[in-house]
């Protein structure tokens, strides 16, 4: 009989935090900019130059390791990682490894199989390291120290998950709670949210952990999915062909869905570990971890649980709703001024999901107000625009955040209420077409629905279906 192999997944999970400066210094930590703009003496490593803690990164880290249960070090420090990178310039990384700020956290997900609790081993600050760029034309190598020093919490896991869904559902459970703290916006395609899977495989029922890789290079959620379902299937391979598997770094090629071995691990780096002689210890008083608890915002489940209670919605629109933080800051804030809870999510779930999926965005990216939806309620509301130009105005709001009332204005969109203007109209449409006319009298419900096609198309749409029907009706 075959043997039956289990996967044993731990995840190291970097995290960008959303500080306007780097961790160390006042640069700036933009995506984007020309190559080594942002930089200073202190960010590229210049001998003499001092690090001063930024505090605000020592806020979002308390305040992550709140949210996922973890025990907050408050006597904490920074040690120097020792290694030779071109894309490392002091020659060593600033990063935590004998006092992590946050240890023994957890986090609840729920999958196919139910609800399980992934262990969280720690959580340390650290700052990262530049980006090299590889010019094959030149034959060269390029570095641009932009990104070094911008403030990165690690995320480490236990090995706790068996799936490559159950990673999907801790990233996604992680990146939920650092979204709504507004510590990062975890952007895995800018790299503001990167994992590395160490991974191993083991027959059932075996205590021993096998010997494990870790890959790294993963950028969305699809790469990881493909990612560790072929390294399990390499390892199994190995295995079942009487050979071993080496304890390495591997490097996961998306496009060509293999990964290939980086580095051995067998002379494991020694980083040379020592306490950072610049940094003073970080002392976290009582007050100040107070403090942080004090103003940790509502989660999504207490938020579910209030918009259940206080908005007449879906229970569905209300999950979709609260999975991403700005949706449902729009949501709320739309609610608190046109008091129209109902037509706020139906907005929401109905065309801002169509056009996110048509343009392949993150509810993140939009830029609309809660002032413009709610003008576009009002007006659609009080028949001052129909459903469709309601629709049409929507879509350039959701491209320009127009002001649906001024667009609607200048653009001559409003609903024709003139019943005199109206019945005119209708006259002439009723004259045009006998055969209609005949085949509604004869019974024919449909041919109505031809004439109000009519009037709108000689309306240019901006009559009220409503009132069309009921006048013709009416004449006929």
């Amino acid at each position: 009989m075959a043997k039956q192999y289990e996967t044993v997944i731990g995840l190291e999970v970097h995290v960008e935090l959303a500080t306007k400066t780097k961790i160390f210094c006042g640069c700036s930590t933009a995506f984007g900019g020309a190559p080594n703009t942002h930089t200073c003496p202190v960010c590229t490593g210049m001998p003499g130059s001092l690090p001063v803690l930024n505090k605000q990164v020592v806020n979002y880290a308390v305040a992550v390791g709140l949210a996922t249960n973890c025990d907050i070090t408050q006597y904490c420090k920074f040690d120097r990682k020792n290694y030779f990178y071109p894309d490392n310039p002091q020659n060593y990384q600033i990063s935590q490894l004998y006092l992590p700020i946050c240890r023994n956290g957890h986090v609840d997900i729920e999958t196919s199989e139910g609800k399980k609790s992934v262990g969280i081993h720690e959580i340390h600050m650290e700052e990262d390291a530049g980006k090299l760029i590889h010019d094959e034309w030149e034959d060269c190598s390029l570095v641009d120290y932009n990104r070094s020093g911008v403030p990165l919490i690690e995320i480490v896991s236990e090995p706790d998950m068996r799936s490559a869904e159950e990673v999907i559902a801790y990233l996604e459970k992680l990146r939920m709670i650092v979204q709504y703290l507004g510590a990062s916006d975890c952007k895995l395609n800018e790299g503001s949210m990167r994992a590395d899977v160490n991974l191993s495989v083991r027959e059932v029922g075996a205590t021993e952990f096998g010997t494990r890789t870790e890959m790294k290079n993963l950028n969305s959620f699809r790469a990881i999915t493909h990612a560790i379902e072929g390294e399990r299937e390499r390892q199994i391979d190995l295995l079942e062909s009487g050979q071993q598997v080496i304890q390495e770094t591997r490097r996961w090629d998306d496009a060509k869905e293999y990964s290939y071995a980086m580095r051995s691990k067998e002379d494991a780096q020694d980083y040379r570990y020592f306490p950072d002689p610049d940094l003073v210890p970080v002392y976290i008083s009582d007050e100040w971890l107070a403090q942080i608890k004090a103003s940790q915002p509502e989660f999504r489940e207490e938020k579910m649980a209030r918009y259940k209670a206080e908005y007449d919605i879906p229970e569905y629109d209300i999950g979709i709703i609260t999975d991403s933080k700005h949706m449902a800051d729009l949501f709320e804030e739309t609610v608190a001024i046109c008091n129209q809870p109902k037509k706020v999510s139906n907005w929401l779930m109905g065309e801002t999901l169509r056009l996110l999926k048509e343009k392949n965005m993150d509810p993140e990216d939009i830029i609309f107000s809660p002032e413009n939806l709610a003008k576009l309620i009002g007006l659609a509301d009080s028949k001052a625009i129909n459903s469709s130009v309601a629709k049409e105005v929507f879509e350039v709001m959701f491209d320009e955040n127009i002001d649906p009332e001024k667009y609607v204005e200048e653009n001559g969109l409003k609903t024709v209420n003139d019943e005199g203007a109206l019945r005119k109209t209708i006259e002439e449409i009723i004259a045009a077409n006998p055969q209609s006319v005949e085949d509604y009298h004869n019974g024919k419900e449909k041919a109505i629905g031809f004439l109000v096609g009519q009037t709108m198309k000689a309306m240019k749409g901006k009559a009220d279906p409503g009132m069309v029907n009921q006048i013709l009706k009416e004449l006929l």
